[in-house]
């Protein structure tokens, strides 16, 4: 029965006079229901913590009453942080209210932000906690400055590029950076511990490319040579989860989950761009990230998954649950690749692919009464994922994101909160992600109920489907880790929105109906900035690099 009804579907979309198979369009269609599921997830929840906002600065509390991780009966505290709130709530609103309603985010996102600078920030630009309920402001936060910058507003830029909040990133990260008080032999550095020089090392990198402030190559450099001179060699090749500058010493354990990971994914793409500038640096940081890297992948279990937190030594897990950030570490894997072409790396992160059909349902982040966990483990184990399967599509870990998308999905309750804390804005980012693999990148520019987009490859074409009311104005990626971001080459870069078929804005495309309709030629450019598009299926042809004067385009 499934099979004819298949055949049914196949032979309902087959459209005389196209090249396109009609089972892709069947899949862009399922694609397109997919986008739009997943849009309506992510509005539920902006509104959900929308009618949280604090009534004067407009800012969002950490957590709000009730459910697995929301405020206790009788906790009336209503706190702000830019560590958590800043860095993983507001920034996936700010995303999810340009896609889903474009007036909350040109009006209360930009609000937040004139308000959050207006009473957060606490020595220049570097923020503190805020009480909401009082206005009592804490001592300015080193460490919320760099989870804000790496965490969220690395996420809104990567995504949409130079926006008012790429400038309070770039000013709060130096203001931070000049604050720095660990001493070392290399100068000061934000922490002695991983998780927190790992955030600004991320940072760092993007924006030293991103503004050619060459403050920001020589701090990143400060931390690079920190660990690569000092952490690695003295800890076994690897990253300590805190070492004193001083004594040279550390705790002996390497984390591989969130709040330790940070430094081995900054080092290696701090790596990637020294090798591609060709500095002495690249020459001698190289041995020392590949093994690094080497050592980390014997450390994970037989499917190449990774603990929580291992022996530095030894490599024995002390932690044996399996780290959710397994696919962050295996991007700085894949980026060692990119940059080196060495295919072992490549390799490692094709097995720990091919492995996840074994983990459905797996309870990736334990909670009481929860037989999955919490939502978020759920969250960042898709997230890793869907980061590799852009680079190396293997089919098991396209099946294996879809369920398992399924499985955190219907963990939002009818509200649209799932465990009433700022973690929930992880599960926005996710989803966004899982939608724009569906669309490769397509998106309405203003998405209402019952817009679904969902696209797939056919060769080098794009074959869509739109679905939707009326015409919408619709929108194509573009090449962001080269024009927004500087890099060389894609490097798998976490808190990054991975590109699946961008459009070069100087070329020319054939944009046509399969209806049989009139196709239009349009630039590139225009894809980016959007273009009017009637529901149905259509095909995006290139017409090739130029030039174009000598050929008949018609």
């Amino acid at each position: 029965m499934k099979f004819r009804v298949l055949s049914l579907l196949l032979c309902a979309v087959a459209v005389p006079g196209t090249a396109a198979p009609a089972a892709g369009v069947v899949r862009a269609r399922e694609n397109g229901r997919q986008f739009d599921r997943a849009a309506r997830a992510m509005d539920r929840l902006l509104n959900a913590w929308m009618a949280h906002a604090d009534s004067r600065t407009l800012l969002l509390p950490d957590r709000v009453p009730g459910r697995l991780r929301g405020l206790k009966p009788g906790d009336g505290s209503r706190l702000y942080t830019p560590h958590n709130s800043g860095a993983d709530l507001y920034p996936y609103l700010i995303l999810t209210a340009n896609l889903t309603n474009p007036i909350l985010y040109r009006g209360r996102m930009m609000e937040m932000l004139r308000n959050e600078i207006r009473y957060t920030t606490a020595a220049a630009s570097v923020p503190a906690n805020l009480e909401l309920s009082t206005g009592e402001l804490g001592p300015p936060s080193l460490f919320g400055a760099g989870e804000y910058a790496k965490d969220g507003l690395l996420a809104v830029t990567e995504y949409l590029g130079r926006t008012p909040w790429f400038y309070r990133m770039v000013d709060m990260t130096a203001d931070a950076m000049e604050r720095a008080q660990v001493k070392s032999r290399f100068g000061p550095l934000p922490a002695n511990d991983a998780e927190l020089n790992g955030d600004y090392l991320q940072t760092l990198v993007r924006l030293a490319t991103m503004t050619g402030d060459r403050r920001f190559t020589a701090w990143a450099r400060r931390i690079g040579d920190a660990y690569v001179e000092e952490v690695l060699p003295g800890n076994f090749g690897v990253p300590s989860g805190k070492w004193d500058f001083e004594q040279h010493r550390g705790d002996g354990k390497l984390r591989l989950r969130d709040h330790g990971n940070e430094t081995v994914v900054g080092l290696t793409l701090l790596f990637a761009l020294e090798n591609y500038w060709q500095t002495p640096r690249a020459a001698r940081y190289q041995p020392a990230i590949a093994r690094m890297l080497e050592r980390i992948v014997e450390s994970a279990n037989g499917d190449g998954l990774l603990y929580n937190q291992v022996d530095s030594k030894t490599l024995k897990p002390s932690n044996t649950g399996l780290s959710d950030n397994w696919g962050y570490v295996y991007g700085a894997v894949y980026t060692y690749y990119q940059a080196t072409g060495d295919s072992r790396f490549r390799d490692a992160v094709r097995k720990v692919l091919a492995s996840l059909p074994k983990y459905r349902n797996w309870d990736w982040e334990p909670a009481a009464k929860r037989k999955l966990g919490s939502f978020d483990g759920y969250a960042d184990s898709i997230e890793g994922a869907i980061y590799l399967v852009n680079r190396e599509p293997v089919p098991a870990a396209l099946d294996w994101i879809d369920s398992e998308m399924n499985v955190m999905l219907a963990m939002q309750q009818p509200d649209g909160h799932l465990e009433n804390w700022y973690g929930e804005g992880n599960f926005n980012r996710t989803v966004m992600l899982w939608a724009l693999m569906k669309s490769q990148g397509v998106r309405p520019a203003a998405w209402k109920p019952g817009v679904g987009i969902g696209a797939v490859k056919d060769g080098g074409n794009l074959l869509i489907s739109l679905q939707a009311p009326e015409p919408q104005l619709v929108r194509f990626d573009f090449a962001r880790h080269r024009r927004v971001m500087n890099f060389d080459r894609n490097y798998v870069r976490l808190n990054e929105f991975p590109e699946w078929y961008t459009v070069d804005e100087n070329r020319l495309y054939r944009l046509r109906p399969m209806s049989g309709g009139t196709a239009r030629i349009v630039l590139g450019s225009e894809l980016i900035a959007g273009v009017t598009m009637a529901p149905g299926e259509w095909i995006l042809e290139s017409e090739g690099a130029p030039p174009y004067a000598a050929r008949e385009i018609r």
